[in-house]
């Protein structure tokens, strides 16, 4: 477990912005707003709300944890600016959260044991991420790893006693959860990410697992 509490966790991968504090396994707090393309404008709005509710400051944070994706290139890229420039500022160590594993973590709370689930969201019209998990002691472990895969070829992938989750809604997700919250973050963070922390924040980097073109308008 990483013990350099309390985490400071940022969730940017999707339309959601989300911050969360969590102080020990069970006392935490989080913030989030459900909107498109606020992530630059509320981000640090949320994290100055969030200390000041609870009496903190930056350099009373034991670490920051930040979701790497995949997910919104852009959202992806804002969370990690801000997070890279808090932990410098204050000499703080980082965890890079992969996105899928911390939503993982969160949807075995709502299945039985030996379940084998799926996580599958949208990239764009032909494309979408994928990756296959099954629920062991109360955790997860990876059954297919991360990979982008076409819609089309989605069927063949499926298999008997798979259970859906995420925004590719053409297989009619059981509980439609599609990307983690800033707390999925903090707790993947506290349970998985001892061996993460760095200070190299230059080699933090998004997980987009596509090259995107960026359009330059002239």
């Amino acid at each position: 477990m990483n013990e350099k509490l309390p985490i400071l966790a940022v969730e940017t991968s999707g339309d959601i912005c989300s911050v969360a504090v969590m102080f020990d396994k069970k006392t935490f707090s989080e913030y989030s707003i459900n909107q498109k393309h606020i992530h630059s404008q509320k981000l640090l709005d949320l994290i100055k709300t969030t200390f000041n509710d609870h009496g903190i400051k930056l350099e009373n944070v034991g670490h920051i944890a930040v979701s790497v994706g995949p997910g919104s290139f852009t959202g992806l890229r804002i969370g990690m600016a801000a997070v890279k420039g808090l932990a410098f500022g204050a000499s703080l160590p980082v965890v890079p959260v992969p996105t899928f594993e911390a939503l993982a973590l969160r949807i075995v709370n709502y299945l039985p044991e030996k379940t084998k689930f799926i996580i599958a969201n949208n990239v764009n019209l032909e494309e979408l991420y994928y990756c296959r998990f099954i629920k062991e002691n109360s955790s997860y472990n990876i059954m297919d790893a991360l990979k982008l895969v076409k819609k089309i070829e989605f069927s063949q992938i499926i298999k008997k006693g798979d259970v859906i989750f995420g925004n590719f809604h053409s297989y009619n997700p059981l509980i439609s959860i599609a990307f983690p919250s800033a707390l999925d973050i903090a707790k993947w963070s506290y349970f998985f990410g001892k061996d993460l922390l760095t200070f190299e924040y230059d080699y933090i980097e998004p997980n987009y697992l596509k090259k995107f073109d960026i359009k330059v308008k002239k």
